[in-house]
């Protein structure tokens, strides 16, 4: 398909956006993905161009947690293969959608998604009184990894948030390595989904490739800052970017 100029002036800095969100408390795909429809991209295009470029800037971000040991890699390392599991299989299902009910699934599945990131006022470290025993830790953890993974494989959008909320709410983690441990798990899951859409010949590189560079901006900065009321700027942005991506859906 051709690509503009126009193309990349959309994506470009939205991905910037998606990137610096992400990087703080998950969901940056509830903008990086509607940027590619938004700038008419085919359902299967935009998925899978998201991924390269979401992907990139993802490793970024996971480097910094990891370099400064803000990773439980006991959870970690089963989380990754289980997370490349998931993925593949989601990524496979949604080549298998033909791109007009994957419009309507996703019509169906962002507002959910959006529900959830803008009702959660905070990701704010509190001190758990009962903490859970590390046996069930475990298993709650690996359950996400492979469901939130397959998720993330066949759509993605608030990925991040989704395991930010059950390694904080249902495993109890500390915030700062619940993080850590939400991008390993990204990160494996964006991967297996990129190579799953490579090989289906689903990926525009040079797009990708160039918003890939504005999401490693996103993701550095991102990862560096501590942002105590960030979710009063997100939250609109986001509302912002549903109505876009509801738009262009009904009238293309």
């Amino acid at each position: 398909m051709e690509i503009t100029l126009h193309t990349f002036l959309i994506v470009c800095p939205l991905v910037f956006l998606a990137g610096l969100i992400d990087s703080i408390a998950g969901g940056g795909g509830l903008i990086s993905l509607p940027a590619y429809f938004i700038a008419g991209l085919p359902p299967h295009y935009a998925i899978a161009t998201n991924k390269l470029s979401s992907s990139v800037g993802t490793a970024i971000a996971t480097f910094r947690y990891c370099k400064n040991k803000l990773v439980d890699w006991g959870i970690g390392i089963p989380s990754i293969l289980l997370a490349l599991s998931g993925s593949t299989l989601g990524a496979n299902l949604a080549l298998l959608v033909n791109e007009k009910f994957l419009k309507y699934i996703l019509l169906m599945i962002l507002p959910v998604v959006g529900f959830y990131v803008i009702k959660n006022n905070s990701f704010a470290d509190k001190a758990k009184e009962n903490p859970l025993p590390r046996k069930k830790v475990c298993l709650i953890a690996f359950g996400a990894a492979f469901v939130i993974g397959a998720y993330d494989g066949f759509y993605g959008p608030g990925t991040g948030t989704f395991l930010i909320l059950i390694y904080t709410g249902l495993a109890r983690m500390d915030i700062r390595i619940a993080s850590g441990n939400t991008k390993l798990v990204n990160l494996s899951s964006n991967i297996a989904a990129l190579i799953t859409f490579i090989l289906n010949g689903k990926i525009i590189f040079l797009l990708g490739l160039t918003a890939a560079l504005f999401s490693i901006a996103g993701n550095y900065i991102g990862s560096g800052l501590v942002l105590k009321n960030g979710y009063k700027i997100i939250r609109p942005i986001i509302l912002t970017v549903i109505c876009l991506l509801f738009i262009k859906i009904i009238s293309g």
